[in-house]
């Protein structure tokens, strides 16, 4: 799969996070512990997120919280596009 052209015909290219895909899995395992009141142990990273019956606001909710700790712009809709803990882990950590 190629990546999009940018304006100077250049493929445009998301870059990698400076976190590792497991730090941010611990974030994400850790926000939803406090949310859902659940000890972070028993948040299950292979689990698609609908299954914690979040709903929207708190889904964007999150994504806007996990933004501010990377540093970086997150797509609110990756939650549907990567719909489990890891697999949103391991794209923001790696998007390319």
């Amino acid at each position: 799969m190629t990546e999009p052209a940018s304006s100077s015909g250049e493929p445009s290219e998301q870059k990698a996070s400076a976190r590792s895909a497991q730090e941010i899995q611990s974030w994400i395992v850790d926000y939803l512990a406090r949310i859902l009141e659940k000890p972070a142990d028993a948040i299950d990273v292979t689990v698609p997120f609908d299954d914690f019956a979040l709903d929207s606001a708190t889904a964007i909710g999150m994504t806007g919280d996990l933004e501010e700790w990377l540093g970086e712009s997150v797509d609110p809709t990756l939650v549907f596009d990567y719909p489990t803990i890891e697999k949103i882990s391991t794209y923001l950590a790696n998007p390319n």
